[in-house]
């Protein structure tokens, strides 16, 4: 457990992802609880054991008794933990040129309606222009925006990369692909071009929906990037249902094939928890 907490805080550092607190959801009395939850969750993962469960059950049971509030936040997170990091039977559904999509999703809950949004999480821009990668994304959203014409599209990202002097934004640069090059209705889409982080993501474009009255989203993004950015989606979910009463359900994903082009992207579970940490003002220490 150690040695997660210190790779867990290297992470921090190397990538660059804040761990102070956003602001302050639970309870301070919870807040030592929370940390150990977020530990047990990465090593449960990373170096699983049979003691995980009982584990990460104890802690939901210490966090409960503190706050009915917390623990249905905390119970959320655990939940979808459990469903996509740690079951090695969850399905990732693969973009294939030529392929059906409608016919690779049938095993989601996705249902052709405007109150579903495809959400396309972005990649950082080179020297202002989309990579290959960005392009992959956007192909897998434009094959599923056909086969389910009713729905919505959210594309987020800021402008980002290097060498960027117009300020390009990556969903800037989404929208024009998706219309110019994937024959995209330009009405059907919309941006969200401040986000630099999937923390950042979730929180807009969970606004964004509440605002459009979206009931059910499939996230789009990388096979890698899959886990991670629905773990902080269904914990900024989570979140909005206790804070504004509005509840939307994450009911599949749909992916672009691709390996990570930076090693710190492989450990997408470190990475997912230190920004719901930082999302519920939950303090990760050093010195643990």
């Amino acid at each position: 457990m150690k040695r997660i907490v210190m790779l867990l805080v290297l992470l921090l550092v190397i990538t660059g992802v804040a761990s102070a607190a956003e602001q302050q959801w639970i309870d301070r009395n919870n807040q030592t609880h929370f940390a150990d939850l977020f530990y047990a969750l990465v090593s449960a993962y990373e170096t699983p054991s049979e003691a995980d469960d009982a584990r990460i059950d104890s802690l939901l049971d210490k966090i409960r008794r503190v706050s009915e509030a917390d623990y249905e936040l905390a119970d959320a997170i655990v939940e979808h933990w459990r469903d996509v990091f740690l079951d090695e039977d969850y399905p990732l559904f693969v973009h294939r040129n030529g392929e059906s999509v409608a016919a690779e999703l049938e095993e989601t809950r996705l249902s052709d309606t405007d109150r579903h949004a495809f959400v396309v999480l972005g990649y950082e821009l080179k020297d202002g222009q989309m990579q290959p990668e960005l392009k992959g994304r956007c192909d897998a959203a434009a094959a599923a925006a056909r086969s389910y014409p009713k729905t919505i599209l959210v594309c987020s990202g800021g402008a980002t990369g290097d060498n960027n002097p117009k300020l390009h934004t990556e969903a800037g640069m989404m929208k024009a692909y998706l219309v110019d090059v994937c024959g995209i209705d330009a009405s059907r889409i919309h941006i969200d071009e401040n986000a630099r982080t999937t923390l950042q993501n979730a929180r807009n474009t969970l606004d964004m929906l509440k605002e459009q009255g979206i009931e059910t989203m499939t996230l789009v993004t990388s096979t890698y990037h899959q886990r991670w950015s629905q773990a902080i989606y269904n914990a900024v979910a989570a979140l909005y249902r206790q804070v504004y009463g509005y509840t939307v359900e994450i009911v599949g994903n749909y992916c672009y094939e691709t390996e990570p082009a930076h090693e710190s992207y492989r450990h997408g579970d470190r990475i997912a928890i230190s920004q719901i940490a930082q999302l519920l003002g939950v303090p990760l220490e050093r010195d643990r």
